[in-house]
């Protein structure tokens, strides 16, 4: 984004600005992209917490009838596996591609892919299609992380360093209370007897939206810069996503953390799994009944999640950035989830995993989302389409097959229960509050490295 000139009067600021300034420093002239970009993960997100609410039943309630010897929260946990297979084959292509088109095509085929993928479920589960259900699951894992990539990609080349670090928490405002409407629409429709698939609609009408405020992002902003087209990515290789991340210390510090963030969070879910299926036994639910059970306990555990998120980010995350900077976003989450998993250690049944799941998720979703955008910054324009995709799918997928393991080992080889995960979690906590000290340290060489060099060009 462009900064006034030198010795040209500062511009006043709008109503949307002095707004806007309640929740971070935002700037005369930066209210309308910041909105627009805050209105295009707000959609995203609605459609992201749909799909991800309307898996839960399908693979929960269904993967244990279709694979016996096993319920529904071990198929869960062993299908976010093979995520991470999928992605091996996924970001390649999506890095040949995004060195071939410019970023507006490369956002619309992108979209246009998962559009016709939902459909197609869609059809095949009316069609009672088998394993529809756990197919859909290993889909939305790597549909939700990818979309949600790709906006951060889109949002790191439009910001320099410098001023995302300033707007993002505002921009991550719109993703977090995105995420309030996009839980409670399903566990209100759930209740009301609506049925999983129908709902997948409302997935592809969010992407539908989304594209044209991404096309309405980019001519914005073209315009600003004096430009007459979208710019291409201009990759200075054919290098993949996975190269990238393995040439680079940095990259491999976000890589790491992320297997790490997700290996611990997966595993938690599959602890509350555990006892959301417990709970619906102890009611003699079955069938439809099931069902509506969990998708209407998810729902509602979901929105709480995201009220909560919301709170943070509006009145936390900025303060955080402001105050103590990438350190205060990168460390809150290891922090939180230590004193979680030490709860429930200690014993916590439902209702208690349920709340400390919670402060867990809300951490996770509003500060941590914050630093995985606030981390991309220094990196370059190649780094940032191809080598996201990569972190922030397939490492978070590696995160999933690794909790996998220990389900597998703490379910067939020991008995663990769930006071045994939340251990296994606190000894994965410590590991990843290392990695984050590592991390941090490397990120401000990088900015004090970004510093140098554009006080050297000025």
């Amino acid at each position: 984004m462009s900064t006034p000139s030198a010795g040209a009067p500062e511009p006043r600021p709008g109503p949307l600005d002095r707004l806007l300034r309640l929740f971070s420093d935002v700037r005369p002239g930066e209210a309308g992209t910041v909105l627009l970009l805050f209105a295009n993960i707000f959609v995203i997100l609605v459609g992201y917490y749909v799909i991800k609410t309307v898996r839960e039943p399908l693979v929960l309630a269904t993967g244990g009838r279709e694979i016996p010897g096993f319920g529904g929260a071990e198929i869960k946990s062993f299908a976010s596996a093979g995520q991470a297979f999928l992605l091996m084959g996924f970001i390649p292509l999506y890095s040949w591609l995004a060195s071939r088109v410019d970023r507006v095509r490369l956002i619309v085929i992108f979209n246009l892919f998962f559009i016709v993928c939902i459909e197609a479920f869609y059809f095949a589960g009316r069609a009672a299609v088998p394993y529809t259900g756990i197919a859909f699951f290993v889909f939305v894992g790597i549909f939700n992380n990818s979309v949600i990539a790709q906006f951060w990609s889109f949002a790191n080349d439009i910001y320099r360093r410098v001023d995302g670090e300033r707007l993002f928490p505002v921009v991550v405002l719109g993703m977090t209370s995105g995420t309030i409407l996009g839980a409670k629409i399903p566990a209100v429709l759930f209740a009301r007897g609506v049925d999983a698939y129908s709902m997948m609609h409302i997935g592809v009408a969010a992407l539908v939206v989304s594209v044209a405020l991404y096309l309405v992002v980019d001519r914005r902003e073209t315009r600003a810069a004096s430009r007459t087209a979208a710019p291409a990515l201009e990759t200075p290789s054919k290098r993949s996503g996975f190269a990238l991340v393995f040439r680079s210390r940095y990259l491999l510090l976000i890589a790491a953390t992320l297997v790490l963030a997700n290996w611990v969070n997966t595993t938690g879910e599959y602890v509350l799994d555990r006892l959301i299926l417990e709970r619906a036994h102890a009611l003699a639910l079955d069938g439809d009944a099931q069902k509506a059970f969990i998708g209407e306990f998810r729902g509602n555990f979901f929105f709480w999640v995201n009220i909560l998120t919301t709170l943070i980010q509006a009145f936390v995350v900025s303060r955080l950035v402001k105050y103590v900077g990438v350190a205060g976003v990168v460390f809150a989450l290891p922090v939180v989830a230590f004193g979680a998993y030490g709860l429930i250690a200690a014993g916590a049944g439902l209702v208690a995993t349920r709340w400390v799941k919670t402060a867990e998720n809300a951490t996770d979703y509003s500060v941590m989302n914050t630093a995985k955008a606030m981390l991309w910054l220094p990196t370059t324009r190649e780094e940032k389409y191809k080598a996201k995709q990569a972190t922030d799918t397939f490492f978070v997928r590696i995160g999933d097959v690794m909790s996998a393991l220990l389900v597998l080992a703490g379910t067939s080889l020991v008995a663990l229960g769930t006071a045994g995960f939340a251990v296994a979690n606190l000894a994965l906590v410590l590991v990843w509050l290392v990695v984050s000290a590592v991390l941090v340290r490397e990120n401000r060489r990088l900015t004090a490295s970004d510093r140098s060099a554009g006080a050297q060009a000025a």
